[in-house]
């Protein structure tokens, strides 16, 4: 008896001490909506509507500098880097892929799609002489990748069909993931796969998932992995963004199976999902456009720990705080445990 009373003692001030927001606070305001970041230097940095690219101090919040990448109001919501330079891409045709180095902030058009259905979902650094970007096919329904390699891009060949009405959502910059050995691309739409590179050998394999699809609406918006094993995905459908089943689903074999978890029992429709650094995959931070919500179980049960909204992206800034942006904002989210 004694034993258990101990064992409940334990439970009930495990309950008492989960994560609890501390605070939310606003570190930039202004007219941009923001589905990509990346953190270099201790700072956030991210680009935007309206050619917007630029960086907020996250130890001094008032050392912020904002530039534009065009003369032209483009809309950007990919971003990823290597050691010395920022790189991002247009949603509209032409896509053009700019490079922006890092030590001064010049920008150059290093690549350029000019299909008239280029519409560049993310981009993804494996390391810092490897990345992948993923675009929505063209009428012959063939998978769409460009790649850097040996410092240049170019279009991968490949021979996979995605299914009529697949594509993606470039919602927050993640919807692929990687590790040394496999990247992960997640669909979305009528269908909502993953897609899983072997790095070395460059061949794909394609595994079916019962997260929410058939409508254009429907899918995965966001996945993060651990290792080679362990992944999650979210998603939902946007325009039901209170829906939520079959919105969430994890992996422990690299992608090939896929199980639901807290169907009916989350917060609905969410667009970014990142892996807690060091949790080796057990706490988890989730956002959308209506909820912040806060996983410590592998995904298997969920917790709305904010109710704040217009957020479309989160990065873990380290084991306490979590940087978010979306609607006209970023903003710097501390937790308490």
């Amino acid at each position: 008896m004694k034993k258990i009373f101990s064992i409940l003692l334990v439970s009930l001030g495990l309950t008492a001490f989960s994560q609890q927001v501390e605070s939310i606070e606003t570190i930039l305001n202004d007219k941009i909506s923001i589905r990509a970041i990346e953190l270099y230097d201790y700072r956030v940095w991210y680009s935007g509507t309206d050619s917007k690219f630029g960086f907020v101090d996250l130890k001094d919040y008032k050392n912020q500098k904002q530039i534009r990448l065009s003369e032209d109001k483009l809309q950007f919501r990919t971003l990823a880097q290597d050691k010395t330079s920022f790189y991002a891409i247009n949603i509209e045709s032409p896509a053009r892929f700019f490079k922006i180095d890092k030590k001064d902030l010049k920008t150059q058009i290093v690549f350029k799609d000019t299909a008239k259905t280029a519409f560049y979902d993310a981009l993804h650094f494996v390391n810092d002489k490897l990345a992948y970007t993923f675009c929505d096919s063209d009428k012959d329904h063939l998978l769409k990748l460009a790649v850097y390699k040996n410092g240049k891009w170019s279009m991968f060949k490949n021979n996979v069909s995605l299914n009529d009405g697949e594509a993606a959502f470039a919602a927050s910059n993640t919807n692929i993931s990687s590790t040394k050995k496999y990247l992960w691309i997640a669909t979305g739409g009528k269908a909502s796969r993953i897609l899983r590179m072997n790095l070395k050998e460059e061949r794909i394999e394609i595994f079916n998932t019962p997260i929410i699809q058939g409508e254009s609406s429907q899918g995965m918006y966001s996945i993060d992995f651990f290792e080679d094993r362990f992944g999650i995905a979210v998603g939902g459908d946007y325009t039901k963004q209170d829906a939520n089943v079959n919105n969430i689903a994890t992996t422990n074999d690299g992608g090939e199976t896929w199980q639901i978890q807290a169907s009916g029992q989350n917060t609905g429709y969410t667009t970014c999902v990142k892996i807690k650094p060091g949790s080796k995959g057990k706490e988890i931070i989730a956002v959308g456009d209506k909820h912040i919500s806060y996983s410590s179980d592998f995904g298997k049960t969920w917790k709305k720990i904010s109710d704040e909204k217009g957020f479309f992206v989160c990065q873990w800034i380290d084991g306490n705080s979590v940087v978010l942006a979306g609607n006209n904002r970023i903003a710097v989210m501390k937790l308490k445990f």
